[in-house]
Order: structure tokens, then C-alpha cells, then sequence
């Protein structure tokens, strides 16, 4: 039998000067080299010293030593397999390495996989958008709070836009527009005079008018001016007779020309390109999960020479949907660019596209339940538009065609029933015009609304009328005001009435109900998509605000001016003059 060597002796039991210390740090030494220069090792693991000894040793085996405390090795490892059973080596013939670096040899195939991974989150995230692009059906037909008639005679194109069965939209155009609805087209015009006190030049487009050109909308080269300093002026940027690039932000209203700026944009479906910028920006309508989505798509389409802008309409956008508008606006640019090049006088390079087109690029969305329009012509021309830019929406935009009826008999106002009215008639579009076009409007408990307009701003007068409420005249006055805040809030957005606009409100002791009037009055104002500006109560009652205007209103497109009165409204009576 084997017996334990000598070191492993001395090993187990201190020598006589040596104290052994206690605690975790005691056997730190305990299987070092002791006195006579020998290993001390365990009698199971003394080494083998000949054949028969590893013989018995495979015969009858020592049980593997646990560890104890203050080993400085690790425990004995476990006996191995027996010789007739060996262990087949792994392919490359080597131990395989611990850790990340030996862990595959398959780096390539494992930036493919994690490519291709997210290419199928991409495509997932892509059709998760498309579906909810389609918007919502019930019982086979499409859902939506909006619904958008077009009705086409001769010489007029008319778009009303509903929410529910209200009117709070409503667009004219006519062919002589090509003078007075210019806005967004691009000109090559000429300087004609550069007016130093009014910081402004006026140009010529080849309009009527002549547009106006303020020194903020000049757009420049610092190495095309000759006079330097910290202020460039305006008549050191430009000249007269010098063609210059521009853009109209604003139709020719009255006797005022049209406004020119020298940024040029081109907008798209989902983006307006801006040409040689630096402009980067998405809409702050959009969520802010939505804008960290088109921010990194943004990172990888657009282009290094020229700026970009982020539509609202673009939040169920897929990047190749974006990819596409883009390329179509550059195509158009390099066409406008060329044209620019080419000519030697004041040019049109640029039109907008006809008032549908324009205002379903504006507008339509999966919240409208259709598009509804009454001439074949321009059906298939929006079908077509539609079906470039969202094909989900195509089959929302419907033929209306009066003269017959509806399949299921009935007259629905949610659904192009043919009942033999014209189109604006079958949607009461039509009485509602003509309720946009009074100076007096009233309100849901008998209150009343005086809309004036005048050469500067615009007045509305708001009075109690007919309603008498019911506990107190603060009361009375206070939901009055309120359902006045909506019913402005409506009216001048179906109006189209811009510029200042002075509110006068029936006068409130609470200071309390004052501010909630006006909150009330700017909820309502959020959803209008124009931009507007709204003051706190002034010391006299009067809420005082301003509305972006880009056109002459809705009163403006269906009158004109009475030869008799020359525009005042009363008639005076010369003859009464001494």
C-alpha cells in the first residue's frame, strides 16, 4: 500500500519554530517548500513514480481532496476518462479559448446576421407604418373626421373641407388666379429700384405688379459685394437691372404687390427642399418618438448641398416613401435651375399646382373618410396623385355623379349618393357659404357675433342677443364669451380673415373667468394649422391678435366693390350740402 512521502509529512504538522497563524490568512504557507527543501503535496496527489504505482492507483482510487481554507490552487480536477474511451479532438486540433475573441472564428457571418436582423426590423417597422397609414373602416367603408368636397364649374374650382357635417374649410380658384394666387410660384425677377429708407428693392415678375423685396428675405454672397462692413444694407447687395432668383410668400393684396423672399422652397408630399442650405428641421406637430424616427432616417437621405424641412404629413412615412419625394424635388429643382440659366428677363421657372392638388398634398391624411369630386377630369388626376404618394388612401377619393341614385336608397351625407344634387347641395356646403358670408353670426344659447372688416385690421363685436341665462348676469356673460371663443376660433379660419383682428368681449368683473376665456380662445385656435398670436385681455376688455394672411379672405372671392358707395357702406347725400 502506498504510503504518504516524507514532505507531505512535514507538511501536515508545523515545525516546532514555526507558529501557525489562524484566520483566513494562516495557510497562506501552509504548502510551501518546508525546511528540508521538499514539495509538500497530499498523499493523493503525490506524483507517480513507476508503473505498478499508477496500476494501484487505477485500482483503487483516492477520493478527490476538497479544497480548505487558504489553499492557494485550485481543488484537484476530476479523474479522467478511462484509455479505451478517448475523448474525440475538436476540429483545428487546439484547446478552445476562453472568452469573447475565441468564441467564433465567423466575424463576417455574424455582422450578415446581425445586418440581415435589422433589415427584417426595419421592413417591420416599415409595415407596421403602412398598416397604420390605411386608417380605420367600419363595416367595410372608410372612418374619418374629415371629408373633403371639390366642385368644378366653369372658370371656378371650389374645395370645402367638413369635420363631421360642418363646414370649416372652404378654397376658391379661377383661372385669372395666374395674378392674384401666385403664392409659391418662382420667378426669375428683375430689380427695378432699390429704396434704401424703406430697407426694401421692388421687383419685376412679369406681374401687374411689382413684388416688394425686404432686406431680411435677401439671400447673398459675401464675395459678391463690394462694399464691406459689419451691416450690409440693401443697396449693397443688390442693384437695379440685376436678375435675381426669388420666390412669392405672400398674393398680392389690394394695392399691395405680392412678397418676395430669395430662400427658395419646394414642397413635397413629405419634405420641402430647400436648394443650396444648410436648413434642417422636422415638425414640431409630430410626436417625439416620430421625430427621433425621421431624425435618423433624415441622417441617411438627405443631401449634402441643400436643406430640408419635415412635413407633418410625413409621420407614417417609410424611408423609401421619402427617399422617392426627395428625388422628385431635386428633379424639379434641376429643372428650375436650368430654366433659370437660360433666360435673360423676368420668367415664370415655377407654378404651383392647381388648388386640389395643392390642398390635398396640405391636407389629406388616413383622419379624412374621403375625397369627394364631381368632375372625371380632375378625378382621375387626384386618383392619380394619391395613388403615387399613398396608395393606402387611393380608394378614398370617390367619383361624384349626380343624376342617379344611391345603391342603398337612402341618402347618406357620408357618402357620394348620386340623388340628383349638385355636390355642395348634397353636403349642405352650400348653406353654410352662405351663413360665412354674413357680418352677423349667431350663437348656440342666442348670442350673437359682428364681424367687420376694415383698410387695417379686422373687428369682431360679441354680444349677449337673445340669451338671457338663468342665476346671474356673470354667469350668463362668462359661457357667453365662452361659446363666442369657440365660434371666432372657427370663423376665421373658414373665413380666411389674416392680419390684425381686435376681439371685443362682453366685460367680466372676475379676473378669473377673463383668463379662462381666452385659454379657451387659444385651445380653439390650435387647431388651425395657419399661424396666429394671441394677447392677454388689454385694460379696456379688448383681446387683441394676428393671423398669418396669405389671401383676401372668403368675402373677398365671392364680392366686390358697390360702384355706389366706392366701399363705405353708406351713400351720402350731396345734395343736403349748402
Amino acid at each position: 500500500m502506498n504510503q504518504p512521502s516524507e514532505g507531505a509529512n512535514q507538511s501536515a504538522s508545523p515545525g516546532p519554530n514555526k507558529k501557525r497563524r489562524r484566520g483566513s490568512r494562516g495557510g497562506r504557507n501552509r504548502n510551501k517548500t518546508s525546511q528540508n527543501g521538499q514539495n509538500a503535496r497530499p498523499a493523493a496527489e503525490a506524483p507517480a513514480a513507476g508503473g505498478a504505482v499508477v496500476e494501484s492507483s487505477a485500482a483503487n482510487p483516492a477520493p478527490p481532496r476538497r479544497p480548505q481554507i487558504g489553499d492557494t490552487r485550485p481543488a484537484p480536477a476530476r479523474q479522467s476518462a478511462p484509455p479505451s474511451a478517448p475523448a474525440t479532438p475538436k476540429a483545428g486540433g487546439g484547446k478552445r479559448r476562453r472568452g469573447g475573441r475565441g468564441r467564433s472564428r465567423g466575424g463576417s457571418g455574424k455582422k450578415g446576421d446581425q445586418a440581415g436582423r435589422q433589415r427584417q426590423s426595419q421592413a417591420a417597422v416599415e409595415a407596421e407604418i403602412v398598416e397604420r397609414r390605411r386608417g380605420r373602416t367600419r363595416d367595410g367603408r372608410p372612418v374619418g373626421r374629415y371629408l373633403m368636397c371639390v366642385q368644378v364649374r366653369e372658370g371656378l374650382t371650389q374645395v370645402a373641407v367638413l369635420e363631421g357635417r360642418k363646414l370649416i374649410e372652404h378654397y376658391v380658384s379661377r383661372p385669372a388666379d395666374d395674378i392674384s394666387q401666385i403664392h409659391g410660384n418662382i420667378y426669375l425677377g428683375r430689380v427695378q429700384n432699390v429704396l434704401p429708407g424703406m430697407e426694401a428693392a421692388f421687383v419685376d415678375i412679369a406681374t401687374p405688379k411689382n413684388a416688394v423685396l425686404y432686406r431680411g428675405d435677401v439671400q447673398y454672397d459675401a464675395e459678391d459685394i463690394v462694399e464691406k462692413s459689419a451691416d450690409r444694407r440693401i443697396e449693397d447687395i443688390l442693384r437695379a437691372r440685376q436678375l435675381i432668383l426669388c420666390q412669392v410668400t405672400k398674393n398680392p393684396i389690394g394695392a399691395k404687390g405680392a412678397r418676395l423672399t430669395q430662400e427658395v422652397s419646394l414642397p413635397g408630399r413629405f419634405v420641402v427642399l430647400i436648394p443650396n442650405s444648410k436648413t434642417y428641421g422636422i415638425s414640431k406637430r409630430l410626436p417625439d418618438d416620430e421625430r427621433r424616427r425621421l431624425r435618423s432616417v433624415l441622417d441617411r437621405v438627405k443631401p449634402a448641398e441643400h436643406g430640408l424641412i419635415v412635413r407633418t404629413a410625413a409621420e407614417h412615412a417609410t424611408e423609401n416613401e421619402l427617399r422617392a419625394d426627395m428625388a422628385r424635388l431635386l428633379d424639379e429643382w434641376a429643372r428650375i435651375d436650368e430654366a433659370a440659366k437660360g433666360a435673360n428677363g423676368p420668367k415664370l421657372l415655377y407654378r404651383e399646382p392647381s388648388l386640389a392638388v395643392r390642398v390635398i398634398r396640405e391636407e389629406f391624411n388616413a383622419e379624412y373618410r374621403g375625397v369627394v369630386i364631381d368632375d372625371p377630369q380632375l378625378y382621375e388626376d387626384l386618383k392619380d396623385y394619391v395613388r403615387d404618394f399613398n396608395p393606402e388612401l387611393a380608394d378614398r377619393v370617390e367619383l361624384y355623379a349626380s343624376g342617379g341614385a344611391d345603391a342603398s336608397g337612402e341618402e347618406d351625407g357620408d357618402s357620394p349618393s348620386a340623388t340628383g344634387l349638385p355636390i355642395f347641395e348634397q353636403y349642405r356646403v352650400h348653406e353654410q357659404i352662405h351663413k360665412a358670408l354674413d357680418r352677423k353670426v349667431w350663437l348656440p344659447s342666442g348670442g350673437s357675433l359682428i364681424i367687420e372688416h376694415t383698410e387695417a385690421l379686422t373687428v369682431i363685436d360679441v354680444n349677449t342677443g337673445k340669451n338671457v341665462g338663468k342665476s346671474n348676469l356673470e354667469e350668463t356673460v362668462f359661457h357667453n364669451n365662452l361659446e363666442a371663443a369657440e365660434e371666432i376660433a372657427l370663423q376665421l379660419r373658414l373665413r380666411d380673415i389674416g392680419g390684425i383682428i381686435v376681439i371685443d368681449f362682453i366685460d367680466m368683473e372676475i379676473k378669473e373667468n377673463r383668463r379662462k376665456v381666452v385659454d379657451a380662445f387659444r385651445a380653439a385656435l390650435a387647431r388651425d394649422k395657419t399661424r396666429t398670436q394671441v394677447l392677454d385681455v388689454s385694460d379696456l376688455g379688448l383681446v387683441e391678435m394676428t393671423r398669418k394672411r396669405i389671401g383676401e379672405g372668403l368675402l373677398t372671392s365671392f364680392a366686390g366693390q358697390c360702384p355706389d358707395c366706392e366701399g363705405r357702406g353708406i351713400k351720402v347725400d350731396y345734395s343736403l350740402i349748402g
